[in-house]
């Protein structure tokens, strides 16, 4: 092998054996999801394609890898998770010893258009719950419980879809949900959410268990999938005449109709586990939007 081979091998072997490094790091000690991890070593290893040693890691060689990002088209979205990746591996490469100072504390993050989520009117919720579509009744009992419950609590579809039995209390009307970072927290549901599961579980689910924990199972007795909910959530609102709602559609709508009923702003965080407050205001913007539709529709002088 030459020595330019060697030398090449060398230099982009330095950062690769970090990030990976780094990215245990993330997911054993800081708690990261799988999902964010992932993301943070597929931006890292992308940097280490142009940037292969910590002496080339410089607040300029950023900036141009993150300049070619917009050249090539990339969504501010993306260009934001790339600068958060390269912020958190920043800040560990110092703790590390591998940096002297943290470089990309410096990077500014691209401000991202965030469009407003689509939310039900409490109406279309209403029907929707109502809209499960399965003529199978044991599937039809399981797609309404699934339906109530995520727009009872809001909970991600990951979330709904980890359940296990022993997380949901129907006495107390709560469930346990391990959120990202596998942080636990405890949601309320009411009344509706409540008969629904206890019909599923009652009626439904012994039709398709196995040996299984999980609280929502597919037609085989394994744990259902998130496409799975998907698939329920979509042809619900397609038979309510929404299009294009997804399990991510319904926690907004969640979210929204809390406010709109008086909760306050941190117990739907709290309830959501969002660890901003930040993430969690973006319903308030909804609500007010929504109120200024119906005023406009309803006020004689608007």
């Amino acid at each position: 092998m030459s020595q330019k081979k060697i030398s090449e091998t060398f230099r982009n072997s330095q950062l690769l054996e970090a990030i990976e490094d780094f990215a245990e790091h993330q997911l054993l000690v800081a708690g990261r999801s799988q999902a964010t991890v992932k993301s943070y070593r597929s931006d890292l290893r992308g940097l280490a394609t142009k940037v292969g040693t910590f002496s080339e890691f410089t607040l300029n060689n950023l900036r141009a890898w993150l300049a070619e990002g917009v050249d090539a088209g990339l969504s501010r979205a993306t260009l934001a998770r790339r600068t958060a990746s390269l912020r958190s591996f920043s800040s560990w490469a110092v703790k590390q010893g591998h940096l002297e100072s943290d470089v990309a504390a410096r990077l500014v993050n691209a401000k991202i258009n965030r469009p407003l989520p689509q939310v039900l009117g409490e109406r279309q919720a209403g029907e929707l719950m109502g809209n499960a579509a399965s003529a199978d009744e044991p599937e039809f009992l399981r797609d309404s419980a699934m339906l109530e419950l995520l727009y009872a609590t809001g909970v991600r579809v990951a979330e709904l879809c980890g359940l296990n039995l022993e997380d949901v209390d129907l006495q107390r009307r709560t469930a346990k949900v391990r959120g990202k970072g596998d942080k636990e927290r405890v949601v309320p549901f009411g009344a509706a959410a409540a008969d629904a599961l206890d019909q599923w579980l009652e009626q439904g689910r012994p039709v398709f268990v196995r040996d299984n924990d999980a609280l929502f199972l597919g037609v085989r007795g394994g744990r259902i999938d998130p496409r799975q909910v998907r698939r329920v959530v979509s042809r619900a609102a397609e038979l309510t005449g929404v299009n294009g709602l997804t399990p991510h559609g319904l926690r907004h709508t969640a979210a929204t109709h809390l406010l709109e009923g008086g909760a306050d702003l941190r117990v739907v965080q709290e309830m959501l586990g969002h660890s901003s407050l930040q993430t969690t205001q973006i319903y308030t913007h909804v609500s007010a939007q929504r109120l200024k539709d119906v005023y406009s529709r309803a006020h004689p002088r608007a």
